[in-house]
């Protein structure tokens, strides 16, 4: 009838329900060092894997997860939480290859750092550092006479140079 001996608890009391009330969303957060501890002493008195489910308010995955993991590791804490930040570009090489071919393509330069990585992380990477794809320099527009070449029959005047922003 119910999950766990804490929620029979407080509905026998009689505590209000959590009906039609938003809760705000958030990341998830590890369980504490204590309630692993004692998940663990009670894995340690020979309780079975349901029974500390219930007694702890925790799913018998996560209690045999984190038996597991001491058994296997030797460790009780949480794991870190997020992306490791391991960076595979180069950024200071990423600089001199743009500023020594400003018209190279994203999938040029990724070739010339020799990553194995997307063509969107190149330019992510590059966004990040300032440069933008802007396809003449920053002045003022004339009005009077085209400044760049006539497109040909398709429109195009050719690839997008990369310039530093500022």
């Amino acid at each position: 009838m119910f999950g766990c001996a804490m929620e029979a608890a407080i509905v026998a009391l009689g505590a209000p329900r959590w009906t039609g009330v938003k809760k705000e969303l958030r990341m998830a957060t590890p369980y504490s060092q204590d309630l692993r501890d004692r998940v663990l002493a009670a894995f340690d008195r020979g309780m079975e894997t349901d029974d500390i489910a219930t007694t702890f308010c925790v799913s018998p995955a996560w209690a045999r997860r984190v038996r597991q993991r001491r058994r296997e590791h030797g460790e009780t804490s949480p794991r870190k939480v997020g992306s490791p930040g391991v960076r595979k570009i180069d950024r200071g090489r990423l600089v001199e290859l743009v500023t020594a071919d400003p018209d190279a393509t994203l999938v040029e330069l990724r070739d010339r750092l020799g990553v194995a990585c997307t063509s969107a992380a190149i330019s992510k990477v590059l966004r990040t550092l300032g440069f933008t794809f802007k396809k003449r320099q920053s002045m003022r527009r004339n009005k009077t006479v085209p400044t760049s070449p006539s497109a040909d029959g398709n429109g195009l005047l050719g690839q997008p140079t990369l310039i530093r922003g500022g």
